[in-house]
């Protein structure tokens, strides 16, 4: 039997390297199935711990590997996001899209990338166009009806994605959900069918965070929590990586807080 993976902490960086440090365990480098939660965004506490992640991106670099924050804009691609504009989420819809035909033009974007799911979902023949999930989110709950199972957004699309390749890496991200919570406070679920905790998970984290971040200014609320959930979490998607991966993990746990 597959061992579980359950990490709770305040600090997006902490969370992974708990997470990640628990794959060298002796659980192993496989989990199923895997909750990591960020806590209390919004108590005034460190989102990152910026040592632990320039620490990670040197080591993703050295395997040629993206870096967390290319990761992370796969999912909500906040440089092109103004935050302070009165037309921050027209204007940011604007520009993704003039970006999307270069963003396509990636290899490693040649099946989709999540953003573009969530804002422009069009399964194969759909003939009316495309769907702007988080808009439609957006619009629901500001019209006052506030229905849990209309808060979510779908990223994988059945008539594309089911697929009998060995290997084919998007859609790892299956679903987002958006959970208002008392006192105005917002919570945002990604749920994985698997996650690579090296490679991958740093840059989803923030990813879902920048975007529940988005979405709590526009339903009203103040995101609080980032939940992700995992079928199967790996350590990484290479073989033999405890050996390769073992002096950086020595020094991420150099990095975590004394508990």
């Amino acid at each position: 039997m597959i061992t579980s993976l359950s990490i709770s902490d305040s600090n997006l960086s902490h969370a992974w390297a708990r997470a990640f440090l628990a794959t060298f365990e002796k659980g192993g480098d496989t989990r199923h199935p895997s909750v990591v939660v960020i806590n209390n965004l919004d108590d005034g506490n460190l989102l990152e711990n910026m040592c632990i992640r320039e620490r990670l991106d040197k080591e993703l670099s050295s395997h040629n590997l993206s870096l967390c924050k290319t990761v992370s804009n796969t999912i909500f691609p906040s440089s092109l996001w103004n935050m302070n504009s009165s037309t921050d989420s027209i204007d940011l819809f604007t520009r993704y899209e003039k970006a999307w035909p270069g963003i396509k033009k990636c290899p490693a974007n040649k099946n989709g990338v999540y953003f573009r799911r969530l804002t422009s979902y069009q399964p194969k023949d759909r003939t009316t166009g495309p769907v702007n999930q988080l808009q439609s989110v957006i619009d629901t709950y500001q019209s006052g009806n506030h229905r849990k199972s209309a808060l979510q957004a779908s990223i994988f699309d059945p008539t594309r994605d089911h697929s009998d390749q060995r290997q084919r890496g998007f859609p790892c991200l299956q679903q987002v959900s958006f959970t208002p919570l008392p006192n105005d406070k917002l919570s945002i679920t990604g749920v994985y069918a698997t996650q690579l905790q090296f490679e991958k998970a740093y840059g989803n984290y923030l990813g879902l965070y920048w975007l529940g971040r988005f979405m709590a200014k526009h339903l009203g609320l103040t995101l609080t929590q980032v939940i992700c959930m995992s079928s199967v979490v790996q350590r990484s998607h290479h073989e033999k990586t405890k050996a390769i991966l073992t002096p950086f993990s020595e020094d991420i746990f150099t990095m975590l807080p004394s508990t």
